[in-house]
């Protein structure tokens, strides 16, 4: 399998969480207050930051800028392994042994409440606040518990729906105009839809997807799951009548990111539904039979474009730090303009500033930027809880067997709510 530049967000939060355990302790106590939180508050010096395996170069250079400006307060790097699982446990495990040496971690966009709600994460407020005025808001959003900021958005991702432009003149902008379109991939003897249907992660943000595009939700505003509504049912259902009927063709009930993107570039689907990472394979790779019939639209929704899940890193203070003034000075730097750009640029990585996503020299070297600021405008984050690993867990294996037909939609979505419910409670 190949590895994209682009972070992919399903693989980014990579199956979390099917391995981990609700992971108590450590912290500052809930809300991220306490004493740890009022501590080293005016510290400079030396830091580490730690982060996922480097794999497009933009760490490095971007340390080393910093490092040259700034010899008194010097960063390394702790690069960690490219699998998000292990990322995960890795800053769990020095987060509950209050380690010091920890002191900025790169937290995937769905492990920020969980971390917050711990008491790990410093609340970036008062003498560590950060300005967030330009930053797309579903990004600010992600980077939020509790009505408090406990992070800096760093780079966020959002959905893209590839179609083949020699087939489909005008893209839809609704589910059902896309549905109605599936008699031109029979016309022509391909597949008609495919997102990412096999049972991980990709599924929870492709179920998460349907729901919040038809104008449900999987958790209310309070955090308790809302999956008994008829808004929630009309976008599951419409996941298993596309698989019941064929406009969503078998073979994708096993599609991971990579499979989907495969089948599209061989053209063997009119529309795809997948990470901004495809575009550039789709138009380089020699193999691709559709590089020059490329298009890109939103996700189709209810009546307009659709709620993509939001994918992503935000950037975040360790409460145990000893040099927070630091810390909060290299969190500013790695999210100035300067290196959003030069993450876009470097890193194909989708940055959180929305005056870039109309910079003429970017959008021409990465044209699928003003889609994808539509993605991210209107795009969900997944489930925000604490308790994620378990969420996840049930909505993959529930909206797995409504899609294949295993159960009903409503007995899916019925055990979906018991499982969340029991989940939340701690049982």
């Amino acid at each position: 399998m190949k590895s994209p530049k682009f972070l992919l967000p399903a693989a980014g939060a990579a199956i979390l969480a099917l391995t981990l355990s609700a992971c108590g302790g450590g912290g500052g106590g809930t809300g991220g207050g306490g004493s740890d939180a009022e501590q080293g508050l005016d510290g400079r010096g030396p830091i580490t930051y730690v982060q996922g395996k480097d794999n497009s170069n933009v760490v490095r250079p971007l340390i080393d800028k910093w490092n040259a400006a700034h010899p008194n307060e010097k960063v390394t790097f702790k690069e960690q392994t490219d699998q998000a699982d292990q990322q995960h446990d890795d800053i769990v495990q020095h987060f509950q042994a209050k380690d010091a040496g920890y002191d900025v971690v790169d937290v995937d966009v769905v492990w920020t409440a969980e971390f917050a709600a711990k008491g790990w994460l410093q609340p970036l407020k008062d003498k560590m606040a950060i300005d967030t005025g330009a930053m797309l808001k579903p990004t600010v959003e992600s980077a939020t518990y509790k009505g408090t900021l406990y992070a800096a958005p760093q780079t966020s991702d959002g959905a893209i729906l590839y179609y083949r432009k020699d087939l489909v003149p005008t893209p839809p902008k609704t589910w059902d105009e896309m549905m109605g379109m599936c008699s031109i991939a029979k016309a022509n003897n391909i597949g008609c839809f495919a997102g990412q249907f096999s049972k991980y992660e990709g599924l929870t943000v492709n179920a998460s997807e349907a729901i919040n595009s038809s104008g449900g939700s999987v958790l209310d505003k309070d955090g308790k799951p809302s999956l008994n509504t008829p808004e929630a049912k009309t976008g599951l259902e419409n996941l298993a009548k596309a698989y019941a009927d064929g406009n969503i063709p078998k073979e994708a009930i096993t599609y991971k990111e990579e499979e989907s993107r495969q089948a599209f570039q061989d053209g063997k689907l009119l529309f795809l539904r997948n990470w901004p990472y495809v575009y550039n394979l789709a138009v380089t790779e020699g193999s691709s039979k559709v590089k020059d019939v490329l298009g890109m639209t939103a996700l189709p929704g209810k009546s307009g474009p659709g709620a993509s899940s939001l994918g992503g890193h935000n950037l975040a203070v360790s409460v145990y730090s000893k040099n927070k003034a630091t810390a909060l000075d290299f969190l500013k730097f790695m999210t100035s303009e300067e290196t959003e750009k030069f993450y876009a640029t470097q890193g194909s990585l989708a940055p959180v500033l929305g005056s870039l996503y109309d910079d003429a020299q970017l959008v021409a070297k990465l044209p699928y930027l003003p889609v994808l600021k539509t993605s991210i405008e209107n795009a969900v984050p997944r489930p925000v809880t604490p308790f994620y690993p378990a969420v996840t867990k049930a909505i993959q294996e529930n909206a797995y067997s409504a899609i294949k037909g295993e159960k009903t939609v409503e007995s899916a979505l019925s055990d979906m709510q018991k499982s969340i419910e029991s989940a939340s409670a701690g049982q």
